[in-house]
């Protein structure tokens, strides 16, 4: 579902990603762990079309992002750390325009909002405009309008900003629940927690480079770490 080959991003002389190549399969929830400025958004912002790759190519769903973009963003949905809502938009008119932009019917979208809304707890939210709705609160609205569309892929960079622990369980569940369903999940992240209790495999990135890929057990046979995954991930970026 997510085929990367070679991905390489230079900024100058910056090597910002350097030679990553990864496949991640149907239904596979995979994390992305690195340091600060290791090149884990760059990578995520090449996957979903918003950066084009120095050289290299990234697909999905079979569809290369650079060449066939409307084929492969049908199929995707991008969550970033800091979305962008239309803050004149209430919540409601905001995810009738999201579906209106994937061409669904007026009736799913309404079906489809109404259960989101309702696991995330947005009822009292829905009619109000975006500008007046607190980061947590924005940050959920952002999640519901990406899954709306019931994407085959779904990648979020940081998924818990500004959400408190009660709203931190229901992403969680939710992107659980659907990767057991055959959404593909890409999360890109600093809490070593989620990658830990959520994820089928782990990526770390340090330096551009994708150093280590694995479950948890085989990363910590990689590492030589018996302990938890921070003990696993500074093992692994030490070395590199």
């Amino acid at each position: 579902m997510i085929q990367l080959d070679q991905l390489v991003k230079h900024y100058g002389d910056l090597k910002a990603v350097d030679q990553v190549t990864l496949t991640i399969p149907r239904g596979e929830f995979f994390a992305i762990l690195g340091p600060n400025a290791a090149g884990k958004t760059t990578l995520m912002k090449m996957i979903t079309g918003l950066v084009k790759p120095t050289s290299g190519t990234a697909r999905i769903c079979g569809y290369d992002i650079q060449t066939q973009p409307m084929e492969a963003r049908r199929r995707l949905a991008y969550v970033p750390d800091f979305p962008f809502l239309y803050d004149k938009l209430t919540g409601r008119e905001f995810f009738r325009f999201v579906g209106q932009l994937f061409h669904l019917p007026p009736a799913r979208i309404e079906a489809n909002a109404a259960e989101l809304v309702g696991r995330f707890h947005l009822g009292s939210f829905i009619d109000r405009p975006l500008e007046g709705l607190s980061h947590g609160t924005r940050q959920r609205v952002a999640i519901v309008a990406a899954l709306l569309h019931e994407p085959e892929v779904f990648i979020i960079d940081e998924p818990m900003v500004g959400l408190d622990p009660q709203h931190g369980r229901v992403v969680k569940d939710m992107l659980k629940e659907r990767s057991l369903k055959g959404m593909t999940v890409l999360v890109s992240t600093h809490q070593l927690g989620i990658a830990e209790e959520m994820a089928d495999r782990i990526g770390i990135i340090h330096g551009g480079r994708l150093v280590a890929v694995g479950t948890r057990e085989e990363l910590r046979v990689m590492s030589g770490a018996t302990g938890p995954l921070e003990e696993v991930f500074l093992a692994i970026t030490s070395g590199n």
